[in-house]
């Protein structure tokens, strides 16, 4: 396609899956990912070809990092992103509300799910606005459809939720620009995180990589011109 797109935690196993594809078809892409992930990401610029792949890092929370990272991947290519994936989020549980006795999952939990989306949207949308051209999709969860499935995880339900609220509102703020705001739901991904961490589960019910992949890769192409502010169940049989 020749765009520039934008992915972040790009470096994790869906990112690094959405920013390979992104590349195959013609993309040149810009990893966006915490400080810890930058050894991973720069080794995936060298592994595509660091003319197709940038990265940036830092703490994706703080609007610093995104002006410094936009500055980044207009240095390199030329221009700010048209295309962005935002894969970045994090996952905490543990106790029921009833028994937890402080907020710092919560705290956790809406900084790396929901702030993340929120700079995010804020530092893209300006440009792609003014061009009238531009795509977006977000990383929610089927918590946000079935929060009552979240339990023992509540602040990680409400941050995927404050989330996708975020993108179908700004999806409506946007619709008659043309650009467009999309997220999607994933059940259990097929991560090896997952399966250390669930060796009894049947991966095969999960959700590959590949096929959530190929479905936000969808939803950053002309083929999803007329789906906006849609949050579309990636559930697989989990």
């Amino acid at each position: 396609m020749n765009e520039i797109a934008l992915v972040t935690g790009g470096a994790g196993a869906l990112g690094t899956a959405l920013v390979k594809a992104l590349v195959a078809r013609g993309d040149r892409v810009a990893i966006f990912d915490g400080t810890a992930a930058k050894q991973r990401a720069d080794e995936l610029a060298a592994e595509l070809g660091k003319d197709k792949v940038v990265v940036a890092t830092g703490d994706l929370a703080s609007l610093e990092t995104w002006k410094n990272g936009l500055a980044i991947v207009k240095s390199a290519f030329g221009d700010v992103p048209a295309l962005a994936a935002l894969v970045a989020g994090g996952w905490a549980g543990g106790k029921a509300l009833s028994e937890t006795t402080d907020d710092s999952a919560f705290t956790a939990m809406m900084s790396s799910n929901a702030q993340t989306v929120h700079n995010a949207l804020i530092s893209l949308l300006p440009a792609m606005v003014e061009k009238k051209h531009g795509s977006i999709v977000a990383i929610g969860s089927r918590a946000v459809a079935r929060p009552w499935t979240s339990g023992k995880a509540a602040a990680y339900a409400a941050s995927k939720a404050a989330a996708v609220s975020l993108v179908q509102v700004a999806a409506e703020e946007v619709l008659e620009t043309g650009v467009r705001i999309n997220a999607v739901l994933p059940s259990t991904m097929d991560t090896r995180a997952n399966r250390n961490a669930m060796p009894k589960a049947d991966p095969t019910k999960w959700v590959s990589l590949e096929s959530a992949a190929k479905v936000c890769a969808f939803l950053l192409s002309d083929d999803a011109k007329d789906v906006s502010g849609a949050a579309i169940p990636l559930y697989g049989r989990a």
